[in-house]
This record gives C-alpha cells, sequence and structure tokens, in this order.
C-alpha cells in the first residue's frame, strides 16, 4: 500500500507532479490525464493499493482533478484489476 498525501494540492500540474513522483512515472509524463491513464495501464506498476489522505481537500481545491483521478482508478480497476483498491479520507 501506498499512501499519498493530497491535502495540500493546490491545482492540477501540482496534482499531476505528486502523481509522478509517489507513483514513479516516468520523466517524460505528460503531465495530464490522458498520460496518467498511459503511465498506469503500460508505464509503470500501480500497487494493489493506493490510500489517499486530504481527499476533501483535494475535493475543494482541486474538483475536477480530483473527479478525473478517482474515475481513472475506478476505470483502471475494472479494466484491468479487479483486485485493485483506492481509498480514498
Amino acid at each position: 500500500m501506498i499512501t499519498i498525501d493530497v491535502g495540500a494540492v493546490g491545482d492540477e500540474r501540482e496534482l499531476h507532479a505528486l502523481l509522478a513522483v509517489t507513483l514513479r512515472f516516468p520523466s517524460f509524463y505528460g503531465m495530464n490525464w490522458d498520460a496518467f491513464w498511459d503511465a498506469i495501464t503500460g508505464l509503470v506498476q500501480i500497487p494493489d493499493h493506493l490510500h489517499f489522505v486530504g481527499w476533501a481537500q483535494l475535493g475543494e481545491h482541486v474538483p475536477y482533478g480530483a473527479t478525473m483521478l478517482q474515475q481513472a482508478l475506478d476505470r483502471y480497476q475494472s479494466q484491468y484489476r479487479p483486485e485493485f483498491v483506492a481509498e480514498y479520507v
């Protein structure tokens, strides 16, 4: 399990930068939601469990980013890894 604290993220660029570092995306990561999908489905191995803390703050400060992240991870689980768990607290 990896815990990612998103509570202090203020914009989408910061969110992508945090995800890139934490999930060890390649240096050429495009910092957008299409690139995020490409990274999690073919470039890196995502752990079985991601635990996001500060989710309410992320939703307040970066609502589109929070929605896109959750939708991408839900889609990843349903299409590729049913055992994958993402928690948002």
